[in-house]
């Protein structure tokens, strides 16, 4: 059952139910041409396979018979069960008979039937090993006859059968016989042929469902990964080989691209701050203002920039055993002048030490990131909620939270809340997801009413 519920939840467009339905058809054709063959010969051949039954049936006979002391034969019997055989002729004495003559045509062994079954005619005692006919009372009667040496005699063992009884053989029990073998055969042969099909697609399909999970863990942050090239079919090799080279190539551009950010943001460092350092040597003004402000905030856009190349590269991490709870403490230190500005507090619950495995200093990017943006949402006199534990941590704001329509561009690079204070470069929680993610943990947010929470979840 289990084989035919895992086959019928197949895809229309599976190779497996494909294949397997090519199994199917093949061995219905398959039993269809046999019956075909089968009818057709019996149709066609039947005179010759009747003759050949008969031929084999009285040379078996003759090879049977048994002698008495005076060499004269007495009895047909069975080598293997010891019985004689006389039961068929005995019981069907109107279509059937059987003697044993001499080769001058005297009768030594007869069954039931008697001299009577059989036509006067002299010659028909002289034919041996042959194939023979004759009409008795207007039923055709088909026989043959072979003959036996014993002791230097010759003996010629006869046996007759009428058309009637052979054609009520073959309508009632022949013919329903070979058709109920070839449908037994036929559901033997289906069965195994597609339990061998199922197991031998299971055997070679299993390399592919490898190929498509480790396919699937593929992602910006494991582009140096390969698919394994060992166990895969030849036909499917060739595909595995373009699809890593495509990875390569795509590897390369994502590098470039890395490469790119990287440099265009440490070349911007230097002349922003020298532009800072002319403006601020102007007299001070409402547009004096208006351009530092601009600066500080094309030097922050740059600092987000060259740190978010720094954390979407894994080579850049080192872990170790963090006490998590202590880092949020130094998070909250270092921005005490913005709750304080803000006239936020943050509340962490517990205290105590919490150990994770991490990237201390990614770490710190992300807790302050979280942070920041919360101060940066709450509102004066409302308080920010850290909570720490073992598998992961929450941090709650009462802000406005986000709207449904923004839920898509939450984690999306340089997408900035309508109602943050600051000018922000959009960049913060792109970063703490990129953290996130090298660590394979899970950072997702929620509205809290009012408010919105952040979830880091570390893995298990």
């Amino acid at each position: 059952m289990h084989f035919v519920r895992k086959i019928l939840r197949l895809p229309r467009n599976s190779i497996s139910l494909k294949v397997l339905l090519a199994y199917f058809i093949g061995v219905v054709l398959s039993l269809i041409c046999i019956g075909l063959m089968i009818a057709l010969l019996s149709a066609q051949n039947s005179k010759l396979l009747l003759s050949t039954n008969l031929m084999d049936t009285v040379e078996g006979a003759a090879d049977e018979l048994v002698f008495n002391s005076q060499n004269w034969p007495v009895a047909v019997i069975d080598d293997e069960e010891g019985e004689q055989n006389w039961f068929f002729f005995d019981s069907m004495s109107e279509d059937a008979a059987f003697r044993v003559i001499t080769p001058t045509g005297e009768i030594a062994l007869s069954s039931k039937a008697g001299e009577d079954f059989w036509p006067a005619d002299p010659e028909l005692k002289q034919i041996s090993n042959a194939h023979f006919e004759f009409t008795k009372h207007g039923l055709h009667v088909q026989g043959a006859s072979a003959t036996r040496e014993h002791n230097g005699q010759l003996w010629i063992v006869q046996l007759a059968i009428s058309s009637r009884f052979l054609n009520l053989v073959d309508k009632h029990i022949a013919v329903p016989f070979m058709a109920q073998g070839v449908s037994v055969f036929g559901l033997v042969l289906l069965l195994v042929f597609s339990l061998c099909a199922f197991i031998t697609l299971g055997y070679t399909l299993a390399p592919l469902r490898k190929l498509s999970e480790s396919a699937a863990a593929i992602s910006p942050r494991s582009l140096h990964t390969r698919l394994p090239l060992d166990k895969v079919p030849a036909e499917i090799a060739p595909l595995v080989s373009n699809f890593n080279q495509v990875l390569d190539r795509l590897q390369h551009g994502f590098q470039v691209q890395q490469e790119f950010l990287a440099t265009a943001a440490h070349e911007l460092k230097t002349p922003l701050a020298l532009i800072r350092a002319q403006i601020e040597m102007k007299a001070p003004g409402a547009e004096r203002d208006m351009l530092l402000n601009d600066v500080s905030h094309m030097t922050r856009q740059v600092q987000q920039l060259l740190l978010l190349a720094e954390v979407s590269e894994p080579q850049n991490y080192q872990f170790s055993q963090v006490d998590a709870a202590a880092v949020v403490q130094e998070v909250h230190q270092y921005l005490l002048p913005m709750a304080d500005a803000t006239e936020v507090q943050v509340q962490q619950t517990p205290s105590g030490q919490v150990i994770w495995q991490a990237d201390k200093a990614a770490l710190f990017t992300l807790l302050k990131n979280l942070l920041e943006n919360a101060l940066q949402h709450a509102p004066s006199n409302s308080a920010v909620e850290i909570r720490i534990e073992p598998q992961g941590l929450t941090l709650r704001d009462y802000g406005p939270g986000v709207s449904e329509e923004q839920w898509a561009k939450l984690f999306v690079r340089f997408w900035r809340g309508p109602h943050r204070r600051d000018h922000g470069a959009g960049l913060g929680l792109a970063i703490c997801q990129e953290i996130a993610l090298a660590h394979n943990w899970t950072l997702t947010a929620s509205n809290a009413a009012p408010g919105l929470r952040f979830h880091l979840q570390l893995s298990d």
